[in-house]
């Protein structure tokens, strides 16, 4: 794997004030930071969100622990990702592929597309390998101190776990999303509040006991953990101000109240199909006369037939525009423009962006979703955050709340934590 030279720091020299060593001691600024993914862009989406709030937008590379994919790795994907990879080595030596071929694609170097139309400022995507990050972080620590690394995914944790082993001293390690294992194996775990519901005295009525190792682990959050209400992201009051001005010309003459429609797609946790589909475009029918427009977006996990159904019964409404996967990603625009939003259950990242406006939304399908996610949502209602979605609203109503903050509020946790450690971020 070819290693990535990071952007050296400003001089100390070039500006005014004390030089670094002067300031604070030698080798305790964080002035980099690696982001570890999984491949799927709502994970990644977080990490970003996270080290973007922490100001090293620029100044952090991505690597990515992938899975293979195809024939047999399609029903491998609940293993761990390590012995996933080695029973794809034996299968490829078997179909007579050479070690030489799989270690050259292992290593090529991709482009990394933006996320949700935010820019992630990272210089590159390569294939994510503990040792080699260790190494990169130990020998540029005389010149460029600790090295931040943040990781989201269950396929991450194995990575950013040796990564903390192997170079304790010259990183600080940060897994999102709760790892369901020993917490000491990382620095901080960021996870949602939500993900401990299996704890609850509801919880252990409702998920039989065989599960709830698979859901959350035994034991309550300990010190370094870091609850959230729902997921990070990038949007922030800086983001949406950039994207209102960006989108200007597309938004400013759309006819008020502007409502936008989010739709995800069937998880687990969370299952629907037509049923959802109906409701949500009678539901829409019933509130277009209070609507000055309607945008509705679709996911990548929205099945055909789900899209299908609305785009039938609302597509030829002159109020009602469908975004087109062809056409440029809105999802910026959408949020800051604007005036209220309707988001299907399913998705805790939508409905988290959303809240962070401070805007209206209403949610639809919640009576779909199970354990943690129905207590997610059952918190967001208690907080005045969400309202659920009926078809009997009226859209030009307004109504506010304080907006979610949690990737604000993460960030100043690093921050803090950073501290006590002896070491702060230098942006």
């Amino acid at each position: 794997m070819r290693r990535i030279q990071l952007p050296e720091p400003p001089s100390p020299t070039a500006r005014r004030g004390t030089p670094d060593i002067f300031e604070s001691g030698v080798h305790t600024f964080v002035r980099r930071a690696v982001v570890i993914g999984n491949g799927s862009a709502a994970s990644e989406n977080q990490s970003v969100g996270l080290v973007r709030a922490l100001g090293l937008a620029d100044k952090h590379v991505l690597y990515r622990v992938t899975r293979p994919k195809g024939g047999i790795n399609d029903w491998l994907q609940w293993l761990p990702v390590s012995l996933h990879k080695k029973i794809d080595y034996i299968v490829r030596m078997i179909q007579g592929y050479s070690q030489l071929m799989l270690k050259s694609q292992e290593k090529k170097l991709t482009p990394l597309p933006s996320e949700n139309g935010v820019s992630a400022g990272l210089l590159a995507v390569l294939e994510a390998d503990a040792k080699q990050i260790v190494s990169f972080a130990r020998e540029t620590y005389e010149k460029e101190g600790p090295l931040l690394v943040v990781a989201c995914g269950r396929d991450t944790i194995s990575t950013a776990s040796s990564i903390k082993r192997l170079a304790s001293e010259n990183v600080f390690v940060v897994q999102i999303q709760h790892p369901r294992s020993i917490l000491n194996r990382f620095d901080m775990v960021i996870t949602p509040k939500h993900d401990y519901y299996p704890l609850t005295p509801e919880g252990q009525k409702k998920i039989p006991r065989f599960l709830r190792s698979w859901i959350t682990p035994r034991d309550p959050p300990d010190s370094h953990v870091v609850l959230t209400m729902g997921a990070l992201h990038q949007v922030d009051f800086s983001s949406i101000r950039s994207a209102a001005a960006t989108w200007h010309d597309e938004f400013s003459n759309v006819p008020r109240p502007l409502l936008v429609v989010n739709v995800g797609g069937p998880t687990r946790n969370c299952r629907y199909g037509v049923d959802l589909a109906k409701q949500l475009a009678v539901s829409l029918l019933s509130v277009l006369a209070s609507c000055g427009s309607v945008r509705i977006s679709f996911s990548e996990r929205t099945p055909q037939k789900v899209s299908n159904i609305i785009v039938k019964e609302l597509g030829n409404n002159p109020k009602v525009y469908i975004c087109d996967w062809q056409g440029p990603d809105l999802h910026m625009g959408h949020l800051a423009w604007a005036d209220s939003f309707v988001v299907t259950a399913d998705s805790v990242s939508m409905i988290s962006e959303a809240c962070s406006t401070g805007k209206p939304v209403y949610v639809m399908g919640v009576e779909r979703c199970r354990w943690k996610f129905n207590e997610f949502h059952k918190s967001l209602r208690e907080m005045g955050v969400v309202r659920p979605f009926t078809g009997s609203e009226d859209i030009s109503e307004s109504w506010s709340y304080p907006p979610l903050s949690d990737t604000a509020d993460a960030a100043k946790k690093v921050h803090e934590a950073l501290g006590a450690r002896g070491w702060k971020l230098k942006v």
